[in-house]
């Protein structure tokens, strides 16, 4: 089947996002940088807020359970901006080549919604999409299968009737991939832009 649109993740394809840009300034010894992300600020954590919960909820709850690390629990919505460090310019170059050979481009990624509307204000490639689905405005997350099923309804109203194979997801996180596949997506893990490129001309696309 021909692919019609092409889906991409954005943590790790198109934006250099990461704790440790910020917490470098907060926590300079590496070791407990590290325990500190890995105990108390986890990733686990961070997706409950893709997946919907407030900001306010998550601070005030995880406090509450440590307050001796209050300050730096509060820094990480209060100063999430510098954990965005900004775009993998290799990533969006690819974005653009595709958006230029007039591919329907369109967003999945699992960001907080009251985060999102940061990189939206500031970061103008984004307005290639023509359609973007945040976990945390729809209360889903990758990889479960109710945010795919629900990507593809919104792709739908731009493209009627695309099927799951016409469809190629580009995401840098394995289970993601693996959950995109099971649905009958093509999906690309994205370890470098290069590799990505010559994986998207293997299914035909001019890139």
């Amino acid at each position: 089947m021909t692919i019609r649109a092409v889906v991409f993740d954005f943590g790790g394809v198109l934006f250099d996002w990461s704790p440790h840009h910020l917490y470098r300034q907060l926590i300079p010894d590496d070791a407990r940088r590290q325990w500190f992300l890995d105990t108390i600020c986890t990733q686990a954590w961070n997706t409950q807020q893709d997946a919907g919960r407030t900001l306010a909820e998550a601070t005030r709850s995880l406090v509450a359970e440590h307050p001796e690390h209050a300050s730096l629990i509060e820094a990480y919505y209060g100063r999430w901006p510098e954990m965005l460090r900004g775009q993998l310019d290799e990533g969006v170059a690819l974005l653009e080549d595709l958006n230029q050979s007039q591919m329907p481009l369109f967003g999945l990624t699992n960001w907080s919604r009251e985060t999102f509307p940061y990189a939206w204000d500031n970061y103008p490639f984004l307005q290639r999409f023509r359609d973007i689905v945040v976990s945390g405005q729809e209360r889903q997350i990758k990889p479960d299968a109710e945010i795919y099923h629900t990507t593809l309804q919104r792709i739908r109203a731009h493209l009627p009737e695309v099927a799951p194979q016409e469809l190629v997801f580009i995401d840098d996180h394995a289970p993601n991939i693996v959950a995109a596949k099971a649905l009958g997506w093509h999906a690309i893990q994205h370890r470098s832009a290069a590799e990505t490129r010559q994986q998207l001309q293997t299914l035909g696309l001019t890139v």
